[in-house]
Order: structure tokens, then C-alpha cells, then sequence
């Protein structure tokens, strides 16, 4: 496997030439050409309605990693290990840095269950690595509008594209399994937040593009964090079948610290 890809935090640039290596596993390769393509094409004529992502893709400020497995501790350990040094380095890198976790696919093809499934349990796994302690200001109790994962000490959103969407298009990925982590601080730096009117007008115009994108209407779990009868949680793999997804996110949060072998964060610099 390309080491420099596979388990470790790396710009676009390096992602993009890791793409184009033989050496580089065929999956990584796929999920790049397939990522690239969505967020910067169009589909029947139609952007990708998030312009923000667009944009800084089309800039080249993401940054990314590809992880060997969604189920191996070893694997998720190093997930961790990025996702840190990604919280410690995402704002020099770029205002609009998130982090594009793509993953191994399954041998066989998954239920939609499978993948929600999936996604919890990795956060699950996070969470009780988490070397800093859940953060004061965010609620333990999942039902609360304001909970939201955190890791790292730092509150974010999770977004997932995954191959069981048909209808949402915007939340297709043909190869499998993806994440981008979003730091909530990321969104305040932006002032997109729901408590900013930029926010407000993204979100119109966003939902707008979504209908147009997708061809059906945006999703009636589509809200924003902090409002009363808005979840949050659910927003970070949108069901295309109710029945498959859980009713509440089947995650324990607890501020016990430390819950589990914290991960270690990496002392190396970011990106050679």
C-alpha cells in the first residue's frame, strides 16, 4: 500500500498523485476520481449544492486520508491519530480544511443498515479513544439540540456519502464509505452558522440546489445545530430508507475520562 496516502494525513496535491500511482490500492483511486468528480461536475446540468465543499475542493483546501478497513481496531486507531493531527493543523492549512476520511470498501455489497451501522460504530470507537475529555459545553444526552460529535476536544460534523443513496445523489459515493470531518469552528470562521444570516442564506441556497441536484426534495432531517426539534445526528448519514436507519444514534457518550487506551497524538509535522 502507498504509505502516504493509507493511514496518513495528506494535502490534496499529494492525495491527487497518490491517485495516479499504480502502487496506490485500486480502491483509493476510485474513491479520489469519484469524489473529485461529483464535487466539481455537474448532474443534469446542476452543481454540487454545496458550494463551500465545491469551492475549496475546486481550490484544493481539503485535506484527506484513506483508512484500510471500518472495522479494524488498528486501523481506527490511526483514523484517530489523523483526525488529531488534523485538529491541530487544519487552520494553517486552510479556513476551509476539512478532512476527507475515505474507506476500504466491504468484499460484498452492504445494506444501507450496514453502512449507518458502520458510521456509528467508528464514532463509537473515537470516542472511547478519545485522548481530551468530552467538551464542557457540549451535552452528553443525544437528544439534546446540541449535542454533536466531538473528538480532540473539538465539537465537528461528520458527513457521510456512502453507495447505498439512489435518489440523493449529493450523498452518492460509488465505492464506499466516505467522511468529512467538519470542525464546528470551521463553520464559525466561515459564518455560516445557523446564528449568522450568511448561514441562513447558505442554507436557502444550499436546500434550493439540493432539490435540483437530487431531483427530489431535500431531506426532511435537514436542519441546523442548536435549534429546537432539529438533530443534528442525523444529518451525518441521511437514510434513504427510515426503516434501516436507527431511531436514535446508537452511540454512548460519557465525560469519564479516559474511557478507553487513549490514541497517542503524532509528533510528526504535517505533510513532508
Amino acid at each position: 500500500m502507498n504509505a502516504s496516502v493509507v493511514g496518513r494525513l495528506t494535502d490534496q496535491a499529494t492525495f491527487t498523485a497518490a491517485a495516479r500511482d499504480s502502487a496506490t490500492p485500486e480502491w483509493v483511486r476510485d474513491h479520489w476520481e469519484t469524489f473529485e468528480a461529483s464535487m466539481t461536475g455537474e448532474r443534469d446540468g446542476s452543481p454540487f449544492p454545496c458550494f463551500f465543499g465545491a469551492e475549496s475542493v475546486r481550490q484544493g483546501d481539503p485535506l484527506y486520508t484513506a483508512v484500510d478497513s471500518m472495522s479494524d481496531p488498528d486501523a481506527l486507531r490511526q483514523l484517530g491519530a489523523t483526525l488529531l493531527e488534523y485538529l491541530d493543523t487544519w487552520e494553517s492549512h486552510s479556513d476551509r480544511a476539512s478532512l476527507v476520511a475515505v474507506f476500504r470498501p466491504p468484499t460484498e455489497p452492504w445494506t444501507e443498515r450496514e453502512y449507518h451501522e458502520a458510521l456509528w460504530n467508528i464514532l463509537q470507537f473515537l470516542h472511547v479513544h478519545d485522548p481530551e475529555p468530552w467538551p464542557a459545553e457540549i451535552p452528553t444526552d443525544t437528544d439534546h439540540p446540541k449535542w454533536e460529535f466531538s473528538f480532540g476536544g473539538e465539537p465537528m460534523f461528520p458527513t457521510c456519502r456512502a453507495p447505498f443513496y439512489e435518489e440523493r445523489q449529493s450523498r452518492y459515493s460509488p465505492v464506499g464509505l466516505e467522511i468529512t470531518f467538519q470542525p464546528r469552528a470551521l463553520f464559525e470562521k466561515l459564518n455560516v452558522t445557523a446564528d449568522h444570516p450568511t448561514g441562513e442564506q447558505a442554507r436557502e441556497l444550499i436546500q434550493r440546489r439540493l432539490e435540483e441536484y437530487d431531483g427530489v426534495a431535500p431531506h426532511r432531517f435537514l436542519g441546523d445545530w442548536g435549534v429546537e426539534g432539529d438533530r443534528e445526528w442525523h444529518q451525518y448519514m441521511l437514510p434513504e430508507d427510515e426503516s434501516l436507519a436507527p431511531d436514535s444514534p446508537p452511540i454512548h457518550i460519557a465525560r469519564d475520562h479516559p474511557k478507553g487506551e487513549p490514541i497517542e497524538r503524532p509528533e510528526r509535522e504535517l505533510l513532508a
